[in-house]
């Protein structure tokens, strides 16, 4: 008795709360309560790795709301704590956000799809709403042209634009893709030694040769591989960090310059971007503004999305290799690190970033540019995807591609729009 008896008036004190919230600003919402009823119905929200549509609860207490704009991406569940936090809810018309509430009773469930049973209809469309929401990480890099696809061809994609900007990018939008360039160095050294790398090329690969002294345009225009990596101190190794991560790009200008790495360093800016597409193949179509290996390629998302198809599609040695020999590159957690460009304990693979941050991660692949170039691999290896946008300023652009980026592809892989 006393058990119904608090459960009851826990349940009363939630209608009223939640009738109470009314004069909260108005918006729209997906998720609605009905004071009526008593029942707030969830648009939708993920719980082990299924997609729940149209579910119907009884909220037994609230713990907390939100007057102002909501902070959290989406619905979600902490089944430690038995809370489920809303992002915004709609009351009688108006709206309330970040809820944090307690569930009585499930009335019912309208599906429930499997995430990895999604249509891409679906997925493309949670893709799209959070690429265009206003609300997220997003909202701050428009303009820019972003796509999904997998081994075979391209999924979902959309330009988003930026008002009172002429700025608008598409596939085939060309630009310099800055460090995305290193996935493309890393695929062309493990094809070049047919998947098995030296030592030396791991510790080139992976940051940690101590070649760290390059700077971003550390090349002229003019130079060949071996002049560049002659060029002022870039091939000075620093004692300091020598089998230490340190993102720099003189490792890989060091190795693709030397006899015992890939002996490219007779080459100039043609000839390298002719010997890169003759291993990595044709379709790759890319060009050099600067010989620099790990941030000199000049191409779009249509030609960068055919290596990650090749990827994906085990057309590469690199396909087997994601991932592997990763280092830690958070020096204040990781005692063999000394720089990263990134906050959060991502590790670095060979070229490539494994986005595994305990907190943050999901284990995609990537390799973001300066710019805001950003392409990526999910870490099932079974779709990936590119935010393409060029911020000539550098300032924090590839980090801000990532942030939306992320959201995109975990939009992608749950059918659940992030806003």
């Amino acid at each position: 008795m006393r058990l119904r008896l608090k459960t009851a008036t826990l349940r009363r004190v939630c209608l009223l709360y939640l009738a109470w919230l009314a004069s909260a600003a108005s918006a729209n919402a997906a998720d609605a309560f009905d004071p009526a009823t008593g029942q707030l119905t969830i648009d939708a929200i993920v719980l082990d790795a299924t997609l729940y549509r149209a579910v119907v609860v009884v909220p037994a207490s609230v713990i907390s709301f939100s007057n102002a704009p909501p902070t959290v991406s989406a619905d979600s569940f902490d089944g430690a704590t038995g809370r489920l936090t809303l992002r915004s809810v709609s009351v009688g018309g108006t709206a309330y956000s970040d809820v944090v509430l307690t569930v009585a009773t499930v009335v019912s469930v309208g599906s429930a799809t499997l995430t990895s049973q999604l249509d891409d209809a679906t997925r493309a469309q949670a893709a799209g709403a959070t690429a265009t929401s206003s609300t997220n990480a997003c909202a701050a890099i428009a303009p820019f042209y972003w796509e999904v696809g997998d081994k075979s061809r391209l999924l979902g994609s959309g330009s988003v634009n930026k008002a009172g900007s002429a700025t608008s990018y598409t596939a085939t939008s060309l630009m310099a893709v800055a460090s995305a360039s290193k996935w493309l160095y890393g695929s062309y050294v493990v094809e070049r030694r047919n998947g098995q790398l030296t030592p030396e090329d791991v510790r080139f690969l992976t940051f940690s040769s101590g070649y760290t002294q390059m700077p971003v345009a550390g090349c002229a225009r003019a130079d060949t591989v071996a002049s560049c990596a002659e060029r002022d101190n870039n091939g000075v190794p620093d004692p300091a960090t020598v089998d230490k991560f340190y993102y720099n790009g003189g490792h890989m200008q060091k190795h693709a310059s030397l006899a015992t790495g890939m002996n490219l360093g007779a080459l100039d800016n043609a000839a390298l971007a002719a010997e890169m597409t003759r291993v990595l193949g044709a379709d790759v179509a890319l060009a050099y503004s600067q010989p620099q290996l790990a941030g000199g390629v000049f191409t779009n998302a249509k030609n960068y999305a055919v290596l990650l198809r090749k990827l994906l599609g085990r057309q590469l040695q690199m396909s087997d290799l994601l991932g592997s020999h990763a280092v830690c590159t958070n020096p204040s957690t990781c005692p063999s690190a000394v720089y990263s460009p990134f906050g959060g304990s991502f590790h670095y693979s060979l070229g490539h970033w494994v986005e595994d941050d305990p907190v943050t991660g999901d284990g995609a692949f990537s390799s973001a540019g300066l710019f805001g170039f950003y392409p990526w691999i999910n870490a099932s290896k079974t779709y990936y995807g590119i935010v393409s946008r060029f911020d000539a300023s550098g300032a924090g652009a590839g980090a801000a591609s990532v942030a939306c980026g992320a959201r995109v592809r975990k939009a992608w892989m749950t059918g659940v729009a992030l806003h």
